[in-house]
């Protein structure tokens, strides 16, 4: 197929059939947002954003953007803005992964961290500054309806259109932004009002589940704020997951099923296999799985990941 540009190739994504780790009596689907461009679901997001605002005339042509990301969004946002030929600027806690970092930069994007001590509110109120002091485009993914308006406009109907005429049970997602859970989660229940919409979270910071937040590593999940574009009464049931069970089932993704997804898919695959230990025989499930394991290369998910020759276990032989 061709395309006018890289932009073209945002959504659609597949919807994949999980068939060695999911448990007997239900049915799992895996919709892998890997496969956008920049390997992530915020490339949706990102293009809505910049179309959004390029269309209402609040992005003027040239103007820098910045926003306030732990990685996947400012790498979508550099994307987007590189093909649009506007300059942009992320800010950027200084505890998340380094290949974000290095990705965004290849795509020409400046990144400012910030302090890890100042948490997710700490990089949201430098932008802010930025966009205060330069004049800069601030594109507030966690207050911008763009987000899910656009995930109501593709994610949802891509869901629908993939299970028209079929059964479907659960739909489970975690929230970041709260853009997927929110505009996706609405679409969904609208036209089948008896899906049941988990939403994810980590057991270190359930804010939807009335809990505290406090550090976790699963990035790209939960800010120390509960986002105003993420409705939580979309949610039928909220469940909080293990870092480490986020991480083992990341890697029994891809060791099992060749789906090479980031911890925070395996945080919404783990809610989904605690989910169906009640769920009623036949259920069907889909999974959201946001993003690719590259972008942890440097994390705790590698962590146990041999990097040399394995001559020990060619040995055993």
């Amino acid at each position: 197929m061709k395309y006018d540009n890289i932009l073209q190739t945002i959504g659609d994504t597949p919807i994949v059939r999980l068939n060695r780790v999911s448990p007997d009596h239900v049915t799992m689907y895996a919709k892998v947002e890997a496969f956008n461009p920049l390997a992530s679901v915020k490339d949706r997001l990102a293009y809505a954003i910049i179309k959004d605002a390029t269309d209402s005339g609040a992005l003027a042509p040239g103007q820098t953007v910045v926003e306030a990301t732990s990685g996947n969004t400012g790498i979508a946002l550099a994307m987007v803005c590189a093909v649009t030929g506007h300059p942009f600027v992320a800010t950027m806690a200084e505890s998340f992964s380094i290949e974000r970092r290095k990705i965004m930069r290849a795509l020409g994007a400046k990144v400012i961290l910030t302090p890890a001590a100042e948490r997710g509110s700490g990089m949201v109120r430098k932008a802010e500054e930025l966009a205060e002091k330069h004049g800069w485009f601030l594109a507030r993914q966690f207050e911008n309806p763009a987000n899910p308006a656009y995930h109501a406009s593709t994610t949802g109907p891509e869901i629908l259109k993939d299970f028209a005429g079929e059964r479907l049970d659960y739909w489970v997602t975690g929230w970041g932004t709260g853009g997927t859970l929110t505009g996706a989660g609405q679409v969904l229940k609208a036209a089948r009002p008896d899906l049941k919409v988990i939403a994810a979270e980590p057991e270190q910071a359930s804010l939807l589940g009335g809990g505290e937040w406090s550090p976790h590593m699963i990035q790209g999940w939960t800010p120390d704020f509960v986002p105003e574009v993420l409705n939580a009464a979309v949610a039928d049931q909220i469940v909080p997951v293990n870092q480490n069970d986020a991480r083992d089932n990341a890697l029994r993704l891809a060791r099992e099923e060749g789906v090479f997804c980031g911890v925070s898919a395996g945080a919404t695959f783990t809610a989904a296999l605690k989910v169906a230990e009640n769920a009623a025989a036949g259920s069907v499930f889909v999974v959201m799985l946001p993003d690719t394991a590259e972008r942890y290369m440097s994390t705790f998910l590698f962590e146990d990941v041999n990097e040399g020759s394995d001559d020990d276990w060619l040995e055993s032989l």
